[in-house]
């Protein structure tokens, strides 16, 4: 599978399988994790103030114009809040509606999975330019000042153009600093690079009141979630995709942010990057206690199950044994906004799962 910064691209080549999404039983969340699951929409819901309180990554940046932001070595300064923002990935466009900028939204595009019901209205209002990357004659028609990307793909000539190209056109952009081509400048994966993320398009468009709020109501619930410990003395695979070569949470991406946020053990967690190829014959070795499984458009987790399931030697892993399977939408395994969800949906998986025999 290609580097994250290229992610999009896969997307265009797999088989999308519409309605193949896992069956899971009702889970009764601990309350650590209903509580997370239920942050966002405290912001996003209201775009209300955040009520004072502690110092935050976010609550420290200026809402006066003008304001520079600097992301993949590239910096951006706007004279005053745009007003017609378009995101061209998923996760540009949950940044967006998280911080309740759908009214300033001139388009969207390219979903991994499915937006969250708690902003699926404010989504509803937003004009799609397409089903992945527009052209850049749509893109265009739309007439943005303002683009945010979650992958460098997006800023290409056969998308927006390059970034400098729209600078000239007078058109303001952001990338992700997890989407940076340069590996060097993309930060470790952690909350606190999440934070900053949501911290610089905030103050871009002047609430960076509704930034502070969000990071102070994850931090509280991810602090209940390390109380709560759901995955202490579980070996755990982050499965994303592939059958031939298993492509899996490494130990420095997501997962293991995610993981390592509910006291679980990543078994592939001494692996450098956020993600890696490994062999079957290596899952088999560390025979997971729970399988934590992506879904995604483009690869179901319910295919995954599948094909453990009807293998004769990986159906024999313990976790496929108890069919000890938790699954996480796709845009909660990647650095973002839904990152903190995603820790709150797997504590609760985890917690939910049979006793071992």
């Amino acid at each position: 599978m290609p580097s994250s910064a290229l992610r999009p691209f896969r997307h265009i080549s797999r088989l999308i399988r519409p309605g193949a999404r896992a069956r899971t039983r009702p889970l009764r969340l601990p309350a650590a994790a209903a509580a997370l699951l239920a942050t966002g929409c405290l912001a996003a819901c209201t775009g209300a103030p955040a009520a004072s309180g502690p110092t935050s990554s976010a609550a420290a940046r200026s809402s006066t114009a003008p304001v520079s932001v600097r992301s993949c070595g590239v910096a951006t300064t706007v004279a005053a809040p745009p007003k017609r923002l378009v995101t061209l990935n998923e996760g540009a466009t949950e940044v967006a509606l998280a911080l309740g900028l759908q009214s300033r939204m001139a388009g969207t595009a390219y979903l991994d999975d499915t937006i969250p019901a708690k902003w699926k209205a404010a989504y509803d209002s937003v004009p799609v330019l397409s089903k992945e990357y527009p052209s850049k004659e749509k893109l265009l028609a739309a007439r943005p000042d303002f683009l945010y990307a979650s992958y460098t793909s997006a800023f290409t000539g056969k998308v927006a153009g390059t970034r400098a190209e729209l600078a000239a056109e007078h058109i303001g952009s952001y990338l992700s600093p997890f989407g940076c081509a340069d590996a060097k400048q993309v930060p470790a994966a952690s909350f606190e690079a999440v934070w900053g993320e949501l911290a610089d398009i905030a103050a871009v468009f002047g609430v960076p009141q509704r930034a502070a709020a969000i990071e102070r109501q994850q931090k509280t619930a991810l602090a209940a979630l390390a109380a709560q410990g759901a995955g202490k003395g579980l070996d755990v695979l982050w499965y994303d995709s592939g059958t031939k070569s298993p492509y899996v949470g490494a130990g420095h991406g997501g997962p293991q942010t995610v993981l390592d946020a509910v006291g679980a053990h990543n078994v592939f967690g001494t692996l450098k990057g956020g993600w890696q190829n490994v062999s079957w014959e290596q899952v088999a070795a560390a025979d997971p206690d729970a399988i934590v499984l992506a879904d995604a458009s483009w690869d179901s987790a319910a295919a995954k199950i599948s094909y453990l399931e009807h293998d004769p030697v990986l159906s024999r892993l313990t976790a496929v044994r108890r069919r000890a399977f938790v699954v996480v939408p796709f845009s909660e395994s990647t650095p973002g906004v839904l990152l903190a969800d995603g820790a709150a949906r797997v504590a609760a998986g985890l917690a939910a799962l049979p006793a071992a025999s």
